[in-house]
């Protein structure tokens, strides 16, 4: 039982600092993977993966996912549906709560100066949790600084053939703007399964 405590207080956490949305969410569940043994970094891409090709938020979708998977014993995934729901239920809370609040005085502090500069300050906030989230996307996908460390070799450092597909992806939706994004996330699993990556 002490898991999902352990679970909610965790993921309430995340959704209480995680302001910018979904991406905002990526520093904190990279931190979990490295404070906890529920996840690793490696599935952290994996999250990312299934969140991004599946309907609905990405910061909830990696919530339920991270909760189903959390926490391995002899028996089994110890998170199971319950996790999934817990983790759901702690992310969402604290953004429902400030919503309610926010919605309840805004009408008041609409013209306050205050509010005003409050919104403008936190913009760089939100900014560099993105900004992080990117790098900790590309670090993860991208770049192998362990293997580097092991072997010495700079080819090591990085993947080759997950770079060349992120320039091919990258190039393809700059020149065919009128593609649906469907159809990259549909490329992007089939690539993934055929390079096993």
């Amino acid at each position: 039982m002490m898991i999902f405590v352990l679970l909610f207080l965790e993921y309430f956490k995340t959704g209480l600092f995680a302001i910018g949305g979904g991406l905002a969410t990526l520093p904190f569940l990279n931190d979990l993977a490295n404070k906890y043994t529920w996840f690793t970094t490696s599935e952290l891409s994996d999250m990312i993966a299934v969140s991004e090709s599946t309907p609905g938020p990405i910061g909830v979708n990696m919530a339920t996912y991270a909760g189903f998977t959390t926490g391995y014993s002899e028996f089994g995934v110890i998170g199971g549906i319950f996790g999934a729901f817990i983790a759901t239920v702690a992310l969402v809370l604290p953004s429902l709560v400030i919503i309610m609040i926010v919605a309840h005085f805004l009408a008041k502090f609409r013209s306050s100066k205050l509010v005003n500069d409050i919104f403008y300050t936190l913009r760089p906030s939100v900014c560099a949790l993105i900004a992080v989230a990117w790098f900790s996307i590309v670090q993860i996908c991208l770049i192998d600084i362990s293997a580097f460390q092991s072997s010495g070799n700079i080819m090591d450092l990085f993947h080759i053939v997950p770079i060349i597909l992120f320039a091919v992806m990258f190039a393809c939706q700059k020149i065919f703007k009128k593609v649906h994004p469907v159809v990259y996330i549909a490329a992007g699993a089939v690539l993934g399964i055929v390079f096993k990556l």
